[in-house]
């Protein structure tokens, strides 16, 4: 698990800020892009959750662990094999640093042993949940702090006030994840406990929600892309919004059914499909349009940076979601959970609390669209192979598909 962290840490980060490189700031299909870049995700979390299920509740759940150590191996073999295509994106902007000694040894060399060291200490880490719970809280306000700090001590206005707006979607995203990741525990041993599954394993509805992203991507990147060149596309917050109130409604409906049902009666399965469905297109307009607009908002020398501090609101997110799925009991072994009652009260709690908050994001959303400043937003300096990635654009070759 600490591998799996460390890992995710230094690739999640990287390969977003690639996909943001492929594209110009000012350009139209960028969120069409991440939502192209999320299908793929999406792809590989869907056959992996059922290969995973299948292995873990057929021979043991160490060969479900074995099969992701392939997957990721064969993703990597993936990218090597592609990074051709890339033509110079995600390339070192100064690879001669990186040769450079530092403490006597190669920067680069240097960050791989950082990279070790921190997956003894996450895996130390991950011994006391209460103190990563401080840690996050505090590694957080320090982050924050240093974002604000440098946007408001050394960028120009425009550039501070689209660092005010990435922070605003940055923490709404925490709440976002603290409810949508109640898929992974609570929703999920609900589903296993009280749910009329017809004999299929809880663990194969892991996968709905990548198969509906896989379903969907396409239908939402053509969307913002037809939206765009209208002039008719929601803007970034406005999307934020319709993510929350989707959430919060995807609660509510489970609620119902489960009313509807009766006390006793185990909820029928076609609510756990619209449950996710409404969650995924919640997902569908904040995750990738999240990925775009900080690629898009943060100067260049800040984007790893931002980047790095959307997805520390995801992990604390995760971290809210753990404490959220406790209220419901699913840090029981099965069969000793709060009830199904304590459970569907929750969801109705935090669904209510979802909608309302997705409203209020509607109503302010352009406020802080004005703090994007998106009418001065200027392209960065091209980088290589910018003149084919021009010829390709202008044939009509979406870059986030080339070479599939």
């Amino acid at each position: 698990l600490a591998f799996i962290i460390v890992g995710s840490g230094f690739l999640k980060a990287n390969i977003s800020v690639i996909v943001g490189q492929l594209y110009p700031r000012t350009d139209v299909r960028r969120d069409s892009a991440y939502t192209i870049f999320y299908m793929g995700i999406n792809l590989g979390a869907a056959l992996g959750s059922l290969a995973c299920g299948y292995l873990g509740e057929t021979y043991g759940w160490s060969y479900g662990f074995g099969a992701a150590g392939v997957g990721m191996a064969l993703g990597l073999v993936v990218f090597i094999l592609g990074k051709p295509l890339l033509c110079g994106r995600g390339e070192a902007p100064d690879a001669v640093a990186l040769t450079k000694p530092v403490l006597g040894i190669k920067l680069e060399w240097l960050l791989y042993l950082i990279g070790v060291a921190a997956v003894l200490g996450i895996w130390v880490l991950i011994q006391y949940q209460e103190l990563v719970g401080w840690l996050l809280l505090a590694s957080g306000a320090i982050l924050v702090g240093y974002v604000l700090l440098t946007a408001v001590t050394k960028l120009p206005r425009e550039d501070r006030d689209r660092i005010f707006a990435a922070m605003f979607l940055i923490l709404g995203s925490v709440l976002f994840w603290a409810l949508f990741e109640q898929a992974g525990s609570s929703l999920n041993l609900y589903t296993d406990r009280y749910v009329d599954r017809g004999g299929v394993a809880a663990s194969i509805f892991q996968s709905i929600n990548a198969i509906y992203i896989v379903l969907l991507a396409p239908i939402f990147a053509a969307l913002w892309t037809w939206l765009g060149r209208k002039g008719l596309e929601p803007s970034a917050p406005a999307k934020f919004g319709l993510a929350m109130i989707q959430l919060g409604a995807g609660f509510l409906v489970l609620v119902a059914g489960a009313a509807a049902a009766g006390a006793g009666v185990p909820t029928p399965v076609l609510f756990i499909f619209l449950i996710y469905l409404l969650h995924t297109m919640g997902e569908l307009c904040l995750s990738p349009v999240g990925l775009s607009a900080m690629n898009r908002l943060a100067p260049a020398h800040m984007a790893s940076l931002i980047m790095g501090t959307w997805f520390f609101a995801s992990a604390s997110g995760n971290f809210a979601a753990g404490l959220i799925a406790a209220a419901t009991g699913s840090e029981k072994a099965s069969g000793e959970g709060a009830g199904q009652q304590t459970v569907l009260d929750v969801y109705s709690q935090i669904g209510w609390i979802a909608i309302a908050v997705g409203v209020g994001v509607l109503v302010i959303a352009p406020l802080i669209k004005k703090l994007m400043h998106l009418d001065t937003l200027k392209d960065a300096e091209p980088l290589a192979g910018e003149d084919e990635l021009a010829e390709n654009q202008a044939a009509g070759v979406h870059p986030a598909t080339r070479g599939a």
